[in-house]
């Protein structure tokens, strides 16, 4: 696959990720390599891709326990504190191999010690490969709010082998396929259609797939690389899929979601919305919420988890001046940005999911 250039990265697949990595170090004299992992992409990751290294850097590697919970400030004193201690300085690199929580908590680290040192992004995970490596969003989780503290920053490149969704298990791979169909909601319904039998892709049309991916985020990124106006666009299904992720990650007896199942869940909400609002087609809303179900188990929101899910939407980086905007669709391929919904149409739109969920 050719990779993808931009003013300020470049997207690297598959062999040709390692040849320009083993290329880039070398030429750029670092003092030291680091290698950041979790718990799980250091048993199942690591030791495949330090075979590809060719470099003769010293590298140290870094881990640090895996999953949402623990991407946190806590964390990152935790590994600034480790860089410290390994003697890292302005001359030294990251490199974070794992899933969304790896490269959004080791970019925002590697921004911040020394007031910036490079980075690459290496992901392993369906989701970080089409969304969270691309696009230069960097940062943590405050308590159990998504992604609240963080920086705007690309690294150097970002590293995408797709043999290793080989060692991803399914339900992590459907997480990332959720942001695969949104991306097809946003920009094209053909390639939301591509997406919706699963049981036909082979391995191949899914190289293409999270090429594709890749490519449309890319375009949105770089017409609007500070979320003022068309990146807004990436957030759809988000609004309400954060403050559910966040409600159940808050919540002890209720199961944690992957940010893709709960993505999901926003996607057919915020359809719903649009088709009050936008007069979305309702063929449509009726097609996106079979797709989904079809992928995703259903997912039990109460009546009474209603109120303290709308009560986090104030938390949502899109809101400006005490208002909650989303992103709705008009018609597949059209969203508009910073839409109004009342809360009575929120909870209609809960309904209508358990509802659909049942039938």
């Amino acid at each position: 696959m050719t990779s993808i250039i931009t003013e300020t990265y470049k997207v690297h697949f598959n062999d040709i990720a390692y040849n320009e990595l083993n290329t880039y170090v070398k030429d750029n004299n670092f003092s030291k390599v680091f290698i950041l992992v979790d718990s799980n992409t250091h048993e199942y990751c690591l030791s495949k891709f330090m075979s590809h290294l060719t470099f003769d850097n010293a590298i140290e590697v870094i881990e640090i326990d895996a999953g949402e919970h623990h991407k946190s400030i806590d964390t990152c004193v935790g590994v600034w504190n480790v860089l410290s201690e390994l003697g890292a300085d302005r001359k030294s690199l990251m490199l974070n191999l794992g899933g969304g929580v790896v490269t959004d908590l080791g970019g925002f680290v590697a921004c911040t010690f020394k007031r910036g040192i490079e980075y690459i992004n290496i992901p392993t995970s369906l989701l970080a490969m089409v969304d969270a490596s691309v696009g230069g969003k960097t940062g943590v989780d405050l308590g159990t709010l998504k992604n609240q503290v963080g920086v705007i920053s690309s690294g150097a490149m970002v590293l995408v082998d797709t043999s290793y969704l080989e060692t991803l298990p399914k339900d992590h791979l459907r997480s990332g396929l959720a942001e695969m169909l949104k991306h097809g909601l946003i920009t094209n319904r053909n390639y939301f259609d591509s997406l919706t039998d699963l049981s036909a892709l082979t391995l191949n049309d899914l190289d293409k797939l999270i090429y594709d991916s890749v490519v449309i985020k890319k375009d949105i990124v770089t017409e609007d690389p500070n979320e003022l106006s068309v990146r807004k666009h990436l957030n759809f299904g988000h609004t309400l899929g954060h403050a559910i992720e966040s409600y159940f990650l808050s919540h002890q007896e209720k199961p944690d979601l992957l940010h893709g199942e709960a993505i999901a869940v926003g996607m057919i909400l915020e359809c719903y919305l649009s088709s009050k609002l936008l007069n979305f087609p309702n063929s449509d809303l009726e097609y996106i919420t079979q797709v989904i179900h079809s992928i995703y188990d259903h997912i039990t929101i109460e009546s009474t988890d209603h109120d303290a899910i709308i009560d986090l939407l104030k938390y949502d980086k899109k809101n400006s001046h005490g208002k909650v905007n989303f992103v709705l669709l008009e018609q597949i391929g059209q969203p508009k940005i910073n839409c109004s919904v009342p809360n009575e149409l929120i909870i209609d739109s809960f309904n209508y999911y358990s509802a659909s969920s049942s039938s």
